[in-house]
This record gives C-alpha cells, sequence and structure tokens, in this order.
C-alpha cells in the first residue's frame, strides 16, 4: 500500500497520486469523526436517522474533506457558520482547547435544534486547520418541533455563538443553562459532547497526519483540490447551453397563506446563477427558509446533477450564485419562525430540476414523495412521569429517473435514515403497528416513481401526549416529468379521522389512540406506455402496482 511521503505541501499538489492519497485521507478523518459522533451520541436522531454531519476545514476556512454520509445542507452550512464565527472572534483569538458552539438559524443551519460545534486545530502556537460538526438535538425546548410557531422566540433555547470550551475548561454556566431549558437534557448534553468527541479526534488524526507528511499546513492543498472541484463543476455547467431556464412550484401553503416557489436559473458560460425572485413572501407559519440553507438546498442537487462523482469541498460551488430575495420565504427576516424549514427547503431540488429539464434531460429526475421530509413528534411521559421525546424520520418515495425507477421510501435531497422501529419503540412509549409499502404510490412512466409507505403508531402510555405533524404534498404530491405521472399524496388519520388532524401543527396524543400517516411516492419519469412489459409485469408479481393501476396507466 503506497503512503504519503514526507514532503512539502507544494510538491505534493504536484503528484497527481499523493494528491489523491492525501483527499482520501482527509476524507476518512471526517468519516472518523462522524462514527465518533455516532459511536458516543445519546439520541436515536444522531445514533439511528444520520441527522448530522462532520467536516475539516483548512487554516483559511475552506472545506476540504466532508464526511461521506452526511446531511448535504449542514455540509455546506457549516461553512458558512465558521465564516460568521471568525467575525465574532477572529482567528488570532482563538487557542487550543477552544470549542465554540451556536444554534442561531440566520448563522448556523435554519432553525434551533441543530447545533454546530467548532474547534481550531493546533500544531503547537500554529493554527493547522478547523474541524466542525452540525447534529439535530432531540430537543431543544420551546414548543416541541412543529410548523404552527409564529416567531423563532417560540421554537427553543437560542444559543449565539458562546464558547463551549475555553482552553479546555467546560463553559459550566452555558451547560446547565442547556440543561435547564430542554426536555431531554442527558440526551442532548450528551450528543453535544459527543460532537466534542468528533471534533477531537478529527483533530488529532489531522496533527498524525501533517506529523507523517511533513506537511506545515494544508492551505495550499487545500487551494489546489478546491480548484480541481471548482474546474469539474465548470465543466459540468458549460455543457449546458447558455440561457434562462425558468420553473415554478405550489407548494401545499399555511392555510392562510399560498406558498409559491419561482427559480429563474441563468447559465452563461460556466458559471450558473440561481434567483428566487418572485418566490413567496415570508409568511407567519414556521416554514420560512433562511438562506443559509436556501443555498445549501439549491447548490446540493444541482451538484448532484451536474457533477456527482468529485468529492464535494468549497470549490464545488463556487461558480453557482443563488439569489433570495430578502423578506421571502427563502430568505426570512430575524425573528421569523423558521422550525419547520425543510417543508420548503427540501421542495427546490424539484423546482430546479424542472428548470434545467429541457437542457438537460438525461441529469435530471422527477420530483421525490421524500422531499420534503414529513415528520412525526411525539412528546409526552412514560407512565411513571419520565419525559420523552420521539421523532420519526420516515421516508417516501424518490423521483424516478432518466434510466431506472425511482428508490422506494428513500430520502433526497436529504439523506435522513428512518432508524429501527425497535429502537423509537424502546426510546418512547409508542407501539408501531405496522410500516408498510403502499401499492400505486409511485408515479407511473416509463420509469416508475419510487414507492410511498404508510405507519400506524398507538400511544401506549398513561398520559396524554402532544403531538406535532409536519406535512407537504397533501394537495400538491410529487410531480412527474416528461409524460411521467405523480406520485401519491400524503395523508394522515387520527382514529380515522383526518378532518381534526392539523397537518402542520399541534394536537394531542390519548392513551390507545392510533395515528396513521402515509408517505407520498415519487413522480415518474417518461411516458408511461413506453413501460418495458417485463418491468411492469414484475412490478405487479410483487404487489407494487395493482391489475388495475396497470390497465389504467399503462396498458391503453
Amino acid at each position: 500500500m503506497r503512503t504519503v511521503p514526507s514532503t512539502s505541501s507544494g510538491s505534493l499538489i504536484q503528484d497527481p497520486v499523493g494528491l489523491e492519497i492525501l483527499w482520501t485521507r482527509l476524507i476518512a478523518i471526517a468519516d472518523e469523526a462522524a462514527a465518533t459522533l455516532v459511536r458516543t451520541s445519546f439520541s436515536p436522531i444522531v445514533r439511528e436517522s444520520n441527522d448530522f454531519s462532520c467536516v475539516v476545514f483548512d487554516k483559511s476556512a475552506n472545506i476540504i474533506a466532508e464526511n461521506t454520509i452526511g446531511i448535504p445542507s449542514f455540509n455546506m452550512t457549516i461553512s458558512r457558520t465558521l465564516g460568521h464565527l471568525l467575525k465574532w472572534r477572529p482567528a488570532e483569538r482563538w487557542r487550543s482547547g477552544d470549542i465554540a458552539i451556536t444554534n442561531d438559524p440566520w448563522l448556523a443551519s435554519g432553525h434551533l435544534p441543530d447545533t454546530t460545534v467548532v474547534m481550531p486545530v493546533f500544531s503547537g502556537d500554529r493554527l493547522l486547520g478547523w474541524t466542525a460538526s452540525t447534529a439535530h438535538m432531540a430537543d431543544i425546548g420551546g414548543s416541541i418541533w412543529s410548523a404552527d410557531t409564529r416567531q423563532v422566540y417560540e421554537e427553543g433555547f437560542r444559543i449565539p455563538p458562546t464558547l463551549l470550551f475555553a482552553r479546555d475548561q467546560p463553559n459550566e454556566l452555558l451547560i446547565d443553562l442547556i440543561r435547564a431549558n430542554v426536555r431531554l437534557p442527558e440526551q442532548v448534553v450528551g450528543d453535544i459532547m459527543a460532537q466534542v468527541a468528533a471534533g477531537q479526534i478529527a483533530a488529532r488524526r489531522l496533527l498524525e497526519l501533517a506529523a507523517e507528511t511533513g506537511i506545515d499546513q494544508f492551505d495550499d492543498f487545500a487551494e489546489e483540490v478546491c480548484h480541481r472541484a471548482d474546474a469539474s463543476m465548470r465543466r459540468a455547467i458549460s455543457a449546458i447551453p447558455d440561457g434562462s431556464y425558468l420553473g415554478t412550484r405550489e407548494l401545499d401553503g399555511t392555510g392562510e397563506e399560498p406558498i409559491r416557489i419561482q427559480v429563474a436559473i441563468e447559465v452563461r458560460g460556466d458559471e450558473m446563477t440561481v434567483d428566487y425572485a418572485g418566490t413567496s413572501a415570508e409568511v407567519a407559519m414556521s416554514v420560512n427558509t433562511v438562506f443559509n440553507y436556501t443555498e445549501a438546498y439549491t447548490c446540493y442537487p444541482l451538484k448532484c446533477a451536474l457533477d456527482p462523482s468529485t468529492p464535494r469541498n468549497e470549490g464545488s460551488y463556487r461558480s453557482i450564485r443563488v439569489i433570495a430575495p430578502e423578506g421571502s420565504i427563502l430568505n426570512p427576516r430575524f425573528p421569523a419562525p423558521v422550525n419547520a424549514r425543510q417543508l420548503v427547503g427540501h421542495c427546490l431540488a424539484g423546482v430546479c430540476y424542472q428548470a434545467l429539464a429541457p437542457a438537460i434531460p438525461d441529469r435530471v429526475i422527477a420530483e421525490s414523495g421524500s422531499a420534503p421530509t414529513l415528520l412525526v413528534v411525539v412528546s409526552g411521559a412514560w407512565p411513571d412521569r419520565r419525559p420523552f421525546t420521539s421523532i420519526l424520520f420516515i421516508n417516501g418515495g424518490m423521483g424516478a429517473r432518466p434510466t431506472s425507477d425511482g428508490l422506494t421510501t428513500t430520502s433526497f435531497p436529504s439523506n435522513i435514515g428512518c432508524g429501527s422501529m425497535e429502537s423509537i419503540e424502546a426510546t418512547a412509549p409508542l407501539r408501531i403497528w405496522r410500516k408498510d409499502l403502499v401499492q400505486d404510490s409511485g408515479g407511473a412512466g416509463q420509469f416508475r416513481g419510487g414507492l410511498g409507505q404508510e405507519m400506524e403508531l398507538e400511544l401506549i402510555s398513561t398520559q396524554t401526549a402532544a403531538l406535532s405533524l409536519l406535512i407537504e404534498r397533501v394537495a400538491h404530491p410529487a410531480a412527474g416529468i416528461f409524460g411521467g405521472g405523480s406520485g401519491a399524496a400524503a395523508h394522515a388519520t387520527l382514529n380515522g379521522r383526518s378532518d381534526q388532524l392539523p397537518k402542520r401543527g399541534r394536537s394531542r396524543l390519548a392513551p390507545a389512540d392510533r395515528l396513521i400517516v402515509g408517505y407520498p411516492g415519487g413522480g415518474g419519469f417518461g411516458d408511461p406506455q413506453r413501460r418495458a412489459p417485463a418491468a411492469l409485469n414484475s412490478d405487479i408479481a410483487a404487489g407494487l402496482v395493482s391489475e388495475t393501476a396497470a390497465g389504467q396507466l399503462y396498458r391503453q
């Protein structure tokens, strides 16, 4: 096995093999940090559902490596957060053992449940780089995670940029304040300390790599890999004909205000501008999407479509400019409510793909029923009055692709995991009666959309619990593309009724209540009449498509 030779960074970047080895080693460091976070975390959200990311920066705050399966939005927002932290505390003021934390939505990943932890990496007195992670907490106080808040003040405990550790000494006052303001202090503080452990292991490995290779700083290397990522993305953009490409999508709305996403993607040479002028103004419900999150979930799906093979880093997005008018739902002003920002932010992939479909029909997919992620949050107490909060991350179907069916019950553009139902039942007084694929839920097409699923749960505590649903695609299911059909819509019932159950709000779950939630299917790709007979027959045999739907949609 070839190892990286001891050399200066200047000579290393001239060696393509050595450069690739070092780049891979840095990604492995981010992956080891992620493994540390998972193994030391306290909550199922991190341990089971993958709701976190870990990244490595050079000393100039350029991302040079991300963990392989991190949440895509976090990977981009973390760099924005570090930029804000360096304005708050310039690099020369940081010392070894300092660790900062914030969950401010406008500085970090868009809502209060996500905490970002950042630490410098020093070799002696010399700053070598930075490590950071973002993770979703099991609770952050305030209202439970919901979509019906009216100001960010209601949504939980907001941590401005603050030192969690100063020269290895913990900020006990801050830790006590966090414990005092959350429902699950052991899980929350435990997960924050798991983020600290993840950063420390990444820092240790960076120092080991620097000692092994003789590299005294990573900036030259970082600039080289960022340049290569930038060049790769620019080549992909250059292959798109110059022009302006338009897309629009109507979302379910708040019940008081409609929500419309409108985009104009301007391609000129090797650069792209994504302009959301004409999109709805910020709303009174907490589906507003801060600009960091808007930018992240615009750039990531474009990266997936245009340049999927090159590892992501700071250079991946230099050729893409994102514009969202201040005061719009995609760039709201403080203190707008933002708790459920994913209900809008995840839908940006679909509208961008719709816009670009005429130019790159072989690179885009139909809309996904898993965009946005639909959530069920139950918070209450066990019979012995121990508090619990359970967040069910269950996915709908992914949109169909140009050459194959959509993936069933798969998250996109997020990559949140469902986690095991056994873990849900072990950590909350809930019984999951069933979680089944829904026949005919994938949109018809030459390539069928991924199937959604239906979940039924019961509260088995002796005490009533709070229930929050965050549901989209009831009125506007995931659309097909190039003649493909829409996927099945989302639905929810409580004890067989849906009329009194708010789809984007809080209600109550009484003992023995039965909640059923249907997660939507993905849209289809292409004319259903062109579906291969063997593929259709296989779907029927597997129970994915009914004989009735086959006759009505595919065999006309």
